[in-house]
Parts: C-alpha cells; sequence; structure tokens
C-alpha cells in the first residue's frame, strides 16, 4: 500500500486544496484532482525525507501546552521590560549546543525558541551541532541554554526517542 500511496495524508491534502481553489465538486475537477494528488506525491516519493516518527504523542500534546504558557508569560515578560527599565536590555547573541541530529525534532525546537518571545533562532549549523540564538535581554546565556535544554530539548527528545 506504501509504494502507491507513498504519503495518504499529503494526498488527501492536496486533493481537497485542488477542491477548494476550483470551488467546485463537479465529477471532472475531483477526479482530475484525485489524479494530480496520487501523482505528485507517487512522483516526488524518493526525494521525500524520512522524518523522525513521533513516539509518544501524549507527550506531545504536553508539550504544546507548555509552548503555550511560555509564549504568554514570555510576552508579559517583555512588555514589563520594556515599559519598565529599557536601559536594562542587553541583547545577547550565543549558540545553543544540540544533543540531537534529527531534522524534525531540531527544526520543532529552533521554531519554539523563536516562536517565545524574546529569544530568535538565527540559524541551524552545519551538522546540526547547535543552534545560534538571539536572545532580546540576557545577562547569562547558561542560563537559557539550561532552560531551553531542560524546558524543551529534554521533552522532545522524549517525544521523538531519539
Amino acid at each position: 500500500m506504501k509504494r502507491i500511496f507513498p504519503t495518504p495524508l499529503l494526498s488527501l491534502f492536496l486533493l481537497v486544496v485542488w477542491v477548494l481553489l476550483f470551488s467546485s465538486l463537479a465529477p471532472g475537477v475531483v477526479i482530475l484532482g484525485a489524479l494530480f494528488a496520487w501523482f505528485i506525491p507517487f512522483l516526488f516519493r524518493s526525494a521525500w525525507p524520512s522524518f523522525a516518527k513521533i513516539k509518544r504523542p501524549d507527550l506531545a500534546v504536553v508539550y504544546f501546552f507548555i509552548l503555550l504558557h511560555d509564549i504568554v508569560v514570555a510576552n508579559f515578560k517583555i512588555a514589563f521590560m520594556i515599559i519598565g527599565k529599557p536601559r536594562s536590555i542587553k541583547p545577547a547573541l550565543f549558540v545553543f549546543p544540540l544533543d540531537m541530529k534529527e531534522e524534525l525534532p531540531v527544526t520543532i525546537l529552533a521554531s519554539t525558541i523563536t516562536l517565545t518571545p524574546g529569544t530568535v533562532s538565527c540559524e541551524i549549523t552545519r551538522g546540526r551541532k547547535g543552534i545560534l540564538i538571539h536572545a532580546f535581554s540576557e545577562e547569562n546565556p547558561e542560563d537559557v541554554i539550561k532552560t531551553i535544554r531542560n524546558r524543551y530539548e529534554r521533552r522532545l527528545k522524549e517525544i521523538f526517542q531519539c
């Protein structure tokens, strides 16, 4: 089955987008959309990267809520910092050394860092050895590294078991 439909969810998504773009459920539109939705993933199956699989979806849900909480809290911290003492802002640029190498967990970690106000992932280093991070205001980058490692990277390693 995997040989015929290499990515069934992608095929379904492509078909839905096709139908929405045409705003029609006419048989010709659906048949042509189904052909394209099957053919595009089938044609490019050898180039499709093999991503790490989520082994613990229950922990992924917990991770989502932790991230949501951290985004809200960080927004308030940054707002108070800007309103309160703008002179106390000390930007920092540092590298977070990675313990994992798989593409998807590293990408999720870099996105998490960027989504959390006050930090931005600037670059993933070659060989996925680290993430270059810009922090809005940080006295001690080691504290940020420890927080990211314990709060996010550890959980991603559990979710993907890598």
